[in-house]
């Protein structure tokens, strides 16, 4: 991959493709700012990740040890092989799997870090505990004791390390962002999806610009209600049932081309989104673009796992672009034997008409 002099990279997942966005470009209110850090700061900082990474592939793999043979691990320090030290050990297990996706997955994972030393202070706690029992094999104990203090030691350092750049540098992706080139674990969301539909450009702006239609063409929108000209309040589904609201407002209003938005500070789910309206050049139709960004809860982990569940941001905002269209050209929302078969409310297969592009994937912060 290269990326020519004053431009920034922005990750496009599940398309292995890196673009160049010009540095000059604007940012959002959901990407980071901070001042240029010296060759000896980035070094720093980079050995402290390099380090955290270490940390966070360590946790995972002694977490799926403890999770996986728990009477195993509990013999191989010196602890009886019973009930009570099984369940014991798979509780630390779950622990150490979340911090490592906690370090590996975070822009800053020095909180998660630090999470770490309070487990270390647990289990050194639990081993201290379990060396006044005389059911205990005490070098063993003692061996697992050292290697504790040790991996506590790592952990105090990098903490510390983290912190301190954490204070003097920007937001940027985690070790395992980086690793996958943005495709995991990267930070905010970012889709971009655009559909040809035939109607008019001034009619789907209108349609567009009255945000209390936007429940009837976005599935996880409960409801939008205008507080002014240009400020909302925005109801959305959530998981298990829940629901997460949010005030925005509008931050570009070109009439029959572009309206723009994003959600105050305070809003449960930071989003900001566009969308745009072209006549479609040498043909019918007009060419209707929606770039949404947002910070999952739970950050991009929650994202990613969302994904195995079914419900990944292209999915929904590609099946709200099909709404929209057949709101427009039909007027109203065709339920076709293609939603039966898992393609979406009256989406087609492959091949037809209807066309479709999508770019989605966390976009990296420096």
């Amino acid at each position: 991959m290269s990326i020519s002099p004053g431009t920034d990279p922005v990750v496009h997942a599940g398309h292995g493709e890196t673009t160049a966005r010009s540095a000059g470009a604007p940012r959002t209110g959901l990407e980071g700012s901070s001042p240029r850090p010296t060759p000896e700061h980035r070094g720093n900082r980079f050995a402290a990740e390099r380090l955290a990474a270490g940390l966070g592939w360590f946790s995972i793999g002694l977490g799926c040890a403890e999770l996986a043979a728990p009477g195993f691990m509990a013999r191989l320090i010196g602890l009886p092989d019973d009930a009570t030290n099984r369940r014991t050990l798979q509780a630390l297990g779950v622990r150490e799997m979340a911090s490592g996706f906690g370090i590996l997955g975070q822009a800053r994972p020095a909180p998660w870090i630090w999470s770490r030393v309070a487990g270390d202070a647990m289990d050194l706690a639990l081993l201290g505990r379990a060396a006044a029992s005389t059911r205990t094999e005490k070098g063993r104990l003692a061996f697992a004791g050292a290697a504790v203090l040790g991996v506590t030691a790592l952990d105090l350092v990098c903490g510390e390390r983290l912190s301190q750049h954490t204070k003097a540098g920007g937001r940027r992706l985690g070790p395992l962002g980086r690793l996958t080139g943005g495709a995991v674990f990267g930070g905010p969301i970012k889709v971009v999806q655009s559909l040809t539909i035939m109607h008019p450009v001034d009619e789907l702006y209108r349609f567009w610009r009255d945000f209390t239609n936007l429940p009837r063409i976005m599935k996880h929108l409960e409801s939008v209600e205008p507080t002014d000209d240009r400020h909302s309040r925005w109801k959305a589904k959530a998981p298990l049932g829940g629901s997460v609201e949010w005030q925005s407002e509008i931050t570009d209003d070109q009439i029959n081309g572009r309206i723009a938005w994003r959600s105050l500070p305070g809003a449960d789910v930071p989003n900001s989104g566009s969308v745009t309206f072209k006549p479609k050049h040498g043909a019918a139709g007009t060419v209707v673009q929606v770039e949404l960004r947002y910070e999952p809860p739970a950050g991009a982990i929650g994202a990613t796992f969302a994904k195995l569940f079914g419900s990944s941001p292209e999915q929904e905002i590609r099946e709200d672009l099909r709404r929209f269209k057949q709101v427009m050209e039909t007027g109203e929302i065709l339920q076709s034997d293609a939603s039966a078969k898992g393609w979406g409310a009256g989406q087609p297969p492959a091949g037809t008409a209807s066309e479709i592009h999508t770019t989605a994937g966390p976009e990296e912060r420096q």
